[in-house]
């Protein structure tokens, strides 16, 4: 019997109920097709996995474990399952759109710069980039979520005798820098076995920075990676780093400086119009307290900063300091040209804004994917983000860049597609970069990003169904008086020529809204395209009302009929929000 809700406008007198979910034609067509006299055996199931799921490494014994997990909640006939059955087995959990294991399936064993990495940005702040607290909070739940990029920037204390971790030139509250080490240490590897990189911001005299080493040392111990020479020639991999924590920053003043001066001897290399491809950033923001300026993001990165106001003081290289470097940061003198020149006998970290990112990608494209083949490349946001807004991801992924740094506080779509990339891999927070950006060609060509390309695959997304927001949502949530008016956006994230968004029709007054259409996304890079996926409830007079989403790598996605559940705006996901979706490749 259908359970139902009755709900009534005194003003119009309308009655509505909520009725139990009813299949859809195609899901009792698959049911009759793969099924005997009303009932789906195990042997039936099974060809209905291979066949129709492409589940091809499925076996009888799993099909059976199927049967034996749905018989606790569920009756049905003894010898199988019935279409009441078949269709709760499809639209739960034992059905989602990406691998049900959760487990770690990429090479692991290439070396770091062959990898995304699940980057934050500003790792401290609660909220905004001006005002808001400075925490170890954030920082715990970011590795909570498998983030392996966690960045500080650290200041000296109001007494210059210790260290702090704030926002520069801000009004943003301190933490203390031990507290956010010791919050690591704790929570690095309880959602990943992979190794955490610590990107240091530093703005420190060098008494500071031999304390700063004293610090990480003490608090990691074992746990700290020490490189065992000045810089790599090629990064380890994320296998041989397990349960490690590795430290990234640009060695100090004097360091730099030394290198500066040998290579200067050796004759300038500055390319003509460098300055107009690196791009100039905004005015910083300048305050009165006794820190430098807020950088641009602020990452600032400043790292590629002159600092001579905060370096002013140093008087020593901070040897114990620079021992602990493992990821060497910094750009040399010379432009962006120069940045992007490969040095086969030493790896390091780059780091660009979003807007210098954008600029340099149009000179310099096909030289930053060859950099990024064996260097890192961190991206970070604007300055003039200080709501803790993010950008496009894909821009930097498509370049190769390993480290695109986000604000984790930055709910909304750029963050859904962020979340949506590290679903892959087991959600381990490294994702195997595709092999067109690792290889080269037989005379050393690269992927050029701006390249048109061909279609390689044809992915079909059907949209049948939904439900759950009656329970996850107050019945009065989206309409005083009816029942919601939903519809579902679909489309890729990914190269330009694939971005594209499509949308159902809207189903007026339906708790349980059945679309049952199909859109079709033809694919020049598969390997990088996201699936976007938002349910939106239509208001005439008002903005439209959220009503989940969610975001899933195109190359991970399984083949068939499966459930997809939904996630809230801050990436949290519903207890009974979800869609029955069917994904086919042509």
């Amino acid at each position: 019997m259908s359970r139902q809700t009755y709900k009534v406008c005194f003003c119009c007198r309308r009655r509505f109920k909520l009725a139990v979910s009813e299949a859809p034609q195609e899901v009792k067509a698959l049911f009759g097709k793969y099924s005997e006299n009303g009932v789906m055996s195990t042997n039936h199931l099974h060809r209905f996995l291979v066949e129709e799921q492409k589940e091809k490494e499925a076996t009888v014994q799993d099909a059976q474990a199927i049967i034996d997990n749905i018989r606790h909640v569920i009756v049905f006939h003894k010898s199988g399952l019935n279409l009441e059955g078949f269709f709760k087995y499809l639209f739960g959990d034992l059905n989602p759109p990406l691998s049900p294991k959760n487990e770690v399936h990429q090479d692991m064993t290439a070396p770091l710069s062959h990898y995304f990495i699940y980057t934050g940005h500003n790792s401290y702040l609660t909220g905004n980039q001006l005002t808001s607290d400075c925490s170890d909070v954030p920082i715990i739940q970011a590795l909570q979520k498998s983030v392996r990029v966690i960045e500080l920037d650290i200041w000296p204390n109001s007494s210059k005798d210790n260290v702090d971790v704030l926002h520069g030139g801000t009004m943003t509250a301190p933490v203390e820098f031990i507290k956010c080490l010791k919050s690591i240490k704790e929570h690095a590897f309880s959602a990943s076995e992979y190794p955490v990189v610590i990107t240091l911001e530093d703005h420190l005299t060098a008494d500071l920075q031999a304390k700063t080493a004293e610090m990480i040392s003490e608090t990691f111990e074992e746990t700290l990676f020490l490189p065992d020479s000045e810089c790599f020639k090629e990064l380890p991999s994320p296998e041989s780093l397990k349960q490690r924590v590795m430290i990234s920053t640009k060695p100090p003043k004097e360091y730099n400086e030394a290198k500066d001066a040998k290579e200067d001897s050796q004759g300038p290399s500055k390319d003509s119009g460098d300055e107009e491809a690196w791009g100039k950033e905004l005015p910083s923001l300048r305050t009165q307290n006794s820190h430098k300026d807020m950088d641009d993001g602020d990452d600032g990165d400043d790292e590629d900063e002159d600092d001579d106001d905060i370096n002013a003081s140093k008087k020593f290289e901070a040897p114990e300091y620079t021992r602990l470097i493992s990821i060497h940061a910094g750009k040399p003198k010379g432009g962006l040209g120069a940045a992007l020149k490969v040095d086969p006998d030493k790896v390091r970290r780059l780091s660009l804004s979003e807007q210098q990112l954008e600029k340099a990608a149009s000179r310099y494209g096909k030289e930053i994917v060859r950099f990024t083949q064996n260097n890192m490349l961190r991206i970070y946001p604007k300055g003039t983000r200080i709501t803790s807004s993010n950008y496009n991801p894909l821009i930097g992924w498509m370049h190769g860049a390993q480290m695109v740094a986000f604000n984790m506080q930055g709910y909304g779509r750029s963050l859904w597609l962020m979340q949506g990339m590290f679903r892959a891999n087991g959600g381990c927070g490294y994702v195997k970069k595709p092999d067109f950006l690792l290889n080269s060609g037989s005379n050393g060509e690269v992927f050029d990003p701006k390249a048109n390309l061909s279609v390689k695959k044809i992915l079909k997304v059907t949209v049948y169904m939904g439900e759950g927001w009656y329970y996850d949502f107050k019945s009065t949530h989206f309409d005083q008086y009816s029942p919601p008016d939903f519809y579902v956006r679909v489309g890729i994230a990914g190269v330009a020529a694939d971005t594209i968004m499509k949308k159902t029709k809207t189903l007026e007054d339906n708790w349980i809204p059945a679309w049952n259409e199909e859109f079709k996304f033809p694919l020049t890079v598969p390997e990088l395209a996201l699936l976007r996926v938002e349910v939106h409830e239509y208001d005439m007079s008002e903005k439209d009302d959220f009503g989940g989403q969610t975001c899933l790598p195109v190359w991970e996605l399984r083949e068939g009929v499966r459930s997809v559940p939904l996630y809230s705006r801050e990436g949290i996901k519903y207890s009974s929000v979800k869609l029955l979706m069917r994904f086919q490749f042509d």
